[in-house]
């Protein structure tokens, strides 16, 4: 019988998500494609850093350590790079000792094709285009802010060390139907209609399958033990905060902690919990996280809100 992804915890990563890839992406951006493919051929022994991605996909794979008659986890390396400028990419693998053995490499074209293939939960990626094309096609996807140069990145988490994922609210987990209200209405006519909605479970957003099934692997596990803690941290507050409540409930999962910010900045409060991974909708969000911990943009489906000038300058909601 053929090997199965169905069942587990599939996360598509790409190569500048899991590495520090800045001097090779600009020798590729400024130069060429031949000057990358020269350099990385010339480098092919030399170890890469770990990029904003690695602590995440280093403790998922640890899972597997804790139940391997299961291997609940399968991370499966999605890159643009081609099989004679990869070498560099599994040597770095082998030597971080990551239990990685599946690899795309598409020499330049496009990854969302792959993605359902491989029954892919969670995308991570540097490319904006690869990355709208998974939420196009319902996936859980999440634009890497490479920016994120923190020394935390460079310790290599042990296999008791805890996995901390924080999600944004509206747009992210739920769908962005209230957030447009807000966007086109106005705070009042948002906390009405969240105050006449209260008793109605918010409609899933493009995180929530992913919520459900991470919520899942934690049930793997005892409460006292289980390796993976999650956050929701969301710019709501009172009187907005019922329908969530209820809709966390409603949907079965777990959320280990919520924070109703009220339009305070966020990224002191992800600092505090240790995320290894934020996901938000709007960039100002995103890039303020980064300063302190691994974030990830979460794009609009196409046709759905778009982020404006004044949302970015705005950001008091999320």
């Amino acid at each position: 019988m053929a090997y199965q992804l169905n069942k587990k915890m599939v996360i598509g990563v790409s190569s500048r998500t899991l590495f520090d890839l800045t001097v090779e992406n600009e020798i590729f951006e400024t130069k060429g494609l031949e000057a990358y493919r020269r350099y990385q051929t010339e480098h092919e022994n030399d170890i890469l850093k770990p990029g904003p991605g690695f602590q995440l996909i280093k403790g998922l794979l640890q899972l597997n350590e804790r139940k391997p008659e299961q291997d609940l986890v399968e991370v499966i390396i999605m890159s643009h790079n081609s099989p004679n400028t990869a070498l560099r990419i599994f040597n770095t693998v082998s030597h971080y000792g990551l239990a990685v053995s599946r690899f795309v490499l598409v020499s330049g074209a496009s990854l969302a094709p792959y993605l359902t293939a491989f029954h892919t939960d969670l995308f991570l990626s540097a490319c904006e285009k690869d990355v709208q094309c998974a939420v196009d096609n319902g996936i859980a996807a999440g634009i890497i802010c490479t920016e994120y140069k923190n020394d935390q990145v460079c310790r290599i988490p042990t296999a008791t060390a805890q996995i901390r994922i924080a999600f944004d609210g509206d747009a992210v987990l739920f769908a962005e139907e209230s957030e447009r209200i807000y966007r086109e209405k106005g705070l009042t006519a948002f906390e009405e209609n969240e105050r006449v909605h209260a008793m109605e479970p918010l409609p899933e957003g493009p995180f929530a399958k992913f919520l459900k099934k991470l919520s899942d692997l934690q049930q793997e596990f005892s409460y006292e033990d289980c390796p993976i803690r999650t956050a929701l941290v969301t710019a709501r507050s009172a009187p907005a905060h019922e329908r969530v409540l209820r809709t966390i409930k409603a949907w079965d999962v777990r959320v280990d902690e919520v924070f109703f910010l009220g339009g305070l900045e966020k990224k002191e409060i992800l600092k505090a919990f240790g995320a290894q991974i934020f996901f938000d909708d709007q960039t100002v969000h995103t890039a303020g996280a980064a300063e302190f911990v691994p974030a990830a943009r979460v794009p609009y489906r196409r046709g759905d809100l778009k982020e404006t000038d004044s949302d970015i300058k705005a950001a008091v909601f999320g």
